[in-house]
């Protein structure tokens, strides 16, 4: 089996035969039941891929489309002209390269239908084409642009300027004002078109495409085109069945256990509210095709902005992940520094996990164990800026929780703080102080990726610090700043936090811990279990 590892063409996958899945009932519907529209997904999901079927479905290439069931629905096969933009593959954070790439498709365009003095920037000179193109050709025309977004994402909170008309601004606002223009064309040449499709990661609420009278139709939430990118657990073991059992024979392991091992690892992502699996199909593509089960989509490309945005919101990822939330929350992104949630979401890096009807609230967490783990040591690593590994410190860790060896978790915890620059630590008040050193205990256990990690936990008698649950043990932390471990240990027994493991058949240890804002480690540390 040939995988299109890269290959985003639909016409050479077809032609050059390498498996490819059948999605083509979904584009008849999206092509037949509307006009415009607008589909977010995260990257190497599968976007331009469908950019490209959907060109070749336009220029009327029925050939390619034998024994797909496009080719029981489609019964006209016309010819429509295809004006296709394509932002991949670009970088845009030089000055001047957006309005070079733009000036370079639309003059492309009018030296095949022609231009007009009367128009000089580029949103009325594409406008003009299109309707020299339907004037020309009887027929409205197709717009597709892939990854609409890419010269925001380029530069957002880079703090790169450009120069226009001798002023210097950011190269962020700059790139927004022209694609406000660019896009302004699906106005004024309305009765033109005959379909339109953006696809990018992220929706920018103040790109004027998103506002007006005929805005596109999102559909990144519609429950039909769930599954127009990615691959479905059905297409997993329909298509791929042959590529998993001989993974399974490498791993030593049968059919059933190597689909666990899969969908742990690629599956779990939803983007509606009927919560259908999609896996990941650029990592799925990439274990099938090297015979082996490792982090493809992460390692292809680092969140390098999320990281940003992080480092100057309030929240931590502590406090974004595993929450519900309403719609508009992380939906719409409004370039706001200090909100990162919808930039993470729509990235990938989170996704839906749970929907409640009754508060129309969904609730956000980490995909898979690919994602998770990538993006918590992109997240520690830029946190904690310390010369100790903090993977391989929250691995050791993990093997001491595993074990019960709680005077070897404190070894290695006292040891990790103290390697931690003064500057990451030091802290305005004393509540930040604290949120320090729980924030940090939170980056080094989520780390370890398979223990049920819990931060303020609420009980009937208040708070916990931090419970972590293996197969077992039971570990129930509260933290003191400058006080005694003793005091800490009193608040667990006096609030009654290990009631709820009484009848719990695991060991149960309750921890005390006192951090010293001034060394910036341990300084106090009690046990009873």
């Amino acid at each position: 089996m040939k995988y299109p590892i890269g290959i985003q063409s639909f016409d050479q996958i077809i032609e050059d035969d390498f498996v490819y899945v059948d999605k083509t009932d979904l584009l008849y519907s999206l092509v037949k039941e509307g006009k415009i529209y607008f589909l977010s997904r995260p990257r190497r999901f599968g976007k331009s891929l469908l950019v490209s079927t959907l060109k070749n479905y336009f220029l009327g290439r029925k050939e390619l489309f034998k024994g797909l069931r496009m080719e029981g629905l489609e019964k006209e096969w016309l010819t429509y002209p295809v004006f296709h933009v394509d932002f991949n593959g670009s970088d845009f954070t030089g000055s001047g390269e957006l309005e070079r790439k733009l000036e370079g498709y639309v003059a492309t365009w009018e030296m095949e239908y022609g231009s007009s003095p009367a128009w000089t920037n580029v949103g009325d000179r594409f406008a003009y084409v299109l309707r020299r193109a339907h004037e020309r050709t009887g027929r409205r025309c197709v717009v597709l642009v892939d990854e609409y977004d890419k010269p925001l994402l380029d530069v957002l909170d880079t703090g790169r300027e450009t120069t226009v008309d001798g002023n210097r601004i950011l190269l962020e606002e700059r790139n927004r004002d022209l694609l406000k223009g660019f896009y302004s064309v699906f106005k004024a040449a309305d009765e033109d078109l005959r379909f339109v499709l953006l696809t990018g990661v992220t929706k920018f609420s103040q790109v004027s495409v998103f506002s007006g009278f005929n805005q596109p139709a999102d559909i990144s939430m519609d429950a039909k085109y769930e599954a127009l990118c990615g691959i479905t657990q059905e297409e997993l073991d329909g298509c791929f069945a042959g590529p998993m059992a001989e993974l399974a024979e490498d791993y030593r392991v049968d059919v059933s256990e190597m689909r666990r091992m899969l969908k742990r690892r690629y599956d779990g992502y939803h983007f509606s509210k009927r919560m259908k699996d999609v896996y990941n199909p650029f990592s799925l593509l990439n274990a099938f095709a090297r015979r082996d089960i490792a982090s493809y989509w992460f390692r292809s490309g680092t969140p390098t902005y999320l990281v940003r945005l992080l480092s100057h919101a309030r929240e931590g990822l502590d406090e974004l992940t595993g929450r519900y939330y309403r719609p508009e929350e992380f939906v719409d992104y409004k370039a706001d520094v200090e909100r990162p949630l919808p930039m993470i979401y729509q990235s990938g890096y989170l996704t839906i996990k749970g929907y409640d009807r009754e508060e129309n609230e969904f609730l956000l967490d980490f995909p898979n164990d690919e994602v998770e783990e990538g993006f918590l040591s992109v997240v520690a690593a830029d946190y904690f800026k310390t010369s100790e590994d903090a993977v391989s410190c929250a691995r050791r860790l993990s093997r001491a929780l595993r074990s019960g060896d709680t005077e070897e978790f404190r070894k290695l915890l006292t040891s990790f703080l103290a390697s931690v620059p003064y500057e990451m630590r030091r802290k305005e008040d004393e509540r930040e102080k604290e949120r320090y050193f729980q924030y940090t205990f939170y980056l080094l256990l989520r780390l370890v990726g398979i223990y049920q990690v819990h931060l303020e936990r609420r009980q009937s008698g208040g708070r916990v610090d931090c419970v972590v649950e293996t197969e077992r043990y039971v570990y129930i932390f509260e933290f003191k700043l400058d006080k005694s471990a003793d005091e800490a240990l009193r608040q667990i027994e006096d609030k009654g936090y290990a009631r709820p493991y009484e009848s719990d058949r695991r060991k149960v240890y309750k921890i005390g811990v006192s951090f010293s804002s001034e060394t910036g480690t341990v300084e106090d540390w009690k046990v009873v279990g």
